[in-house]
């Protein structure tokens, strides 16, 4: 029997900026696991083809846009026998060499827990409010539309743990998607994300998900990451319209 690999990490590649995408490979190869990366390239041209040949990473070019959570579940069938540990990456996050090491640490003592996230900090050393309570309709409307925001505003900060000291580890609804440490079993039972979404929420389904298994999802600020939060939804009408869809395809398969 082949001796599992400690971890598998996918990251899914559309219009990326090379230059942060290398330095997030780079993090990848300076964590001192047996390790595995899968490079999804959602390119109709498979333009990432070719370009990085390390040992460790592996090129998978999709030729069409399948979307986030697609892209990621490309590689269940892979990585369902072959590792003990999953990471849903971003392509535009850097980390030092001991933050996954510590990470699964972490998660191997929590019999119950299904992924961990770290605190994640904006390029400048902002903290991003990553972790948050399952989100209501009406804090997603106070957020998009600012002329709302002097007439409901606890309802815009209502989901995002203000009321919990962020520099300790606690259990949390949900958690943005830059970067998901699962047990890869996990993983894999939850059949990965679900595909009706093509971008945006596919990250709080799943965490919805493992909630409704009965197990958790916990947030560990005693290891951070650097993320280029990109609020594509904000500026891109396209991607606008995008949020909304999910955002309507999440309640109307949670509820309102």
């Amino acid at each position: 029997m082949v001796e599992k690999l400690d971890l598998t990490v996918s990251i899914v590649l559309y219009n990326e900026n090379l230059e942060e995408l290398t330095n997030t490979i780079n993090c990848f190869l300076n964590t001192p696991l047996k390790k595995k990366l899968y490079l999804i390239d959602n390119t109709q041209g498979k333009i990432f083809e070719n370009i990085f040949g390390q040992k460790e990473v592996e090129y998978i070019g999709v030729g069409n846009n399948i979307g986030f959570g697609a892209g990621h579940n490309v590689v269940l069938p892979r990585v369902k026998e072959e590792s003990k540990f999953h990471l849903v990456l971003n392509p535009d996050v850097s980390f030092t060499s001991l933050v996954i090491p510590n990470l699964i640490s972490a998660l191997e003592k929590e019999e119950n827990v299904s992924m961990i996230a770290p605190k994640v900090l904006f390029p400048n050393g902002e903290h991003q409010y990553s972790c948050r309570r399952f989100p209501l309709i009406s804090e997603l409307l106070v957020r998009r539309f600012t002329f709302l925001q002097p007439l409901f505003k606890s309802t815009k900060f209502k989901g995002q743990y203000k009321d919990k000291d962020l520099k300790k580890p606690f259990f949390v609804e949900w958690v943005t998607g830059c970067f998901h440490l699962y047990k890869t079993l996990d993983f894999v039972s939850l059949q990965g994300f679900d595909e009706r979404y093509f971008l945006y929420m596919e990250d709080v389904d799943i965490c919805k998900r493992i909630d409704e298994l009965g197990k958790k999802t916990i947030y560990f600020p005693k290891e951070e990451i650097v993320h280029v939060l990109k609020q594509g939804s904000s500026k891109d009408i396209k991607l606008f319209f995008r949020h909304a869809t999910s955002a309507i395809k999440y309640f109307l398969k949670w509820g309102f």
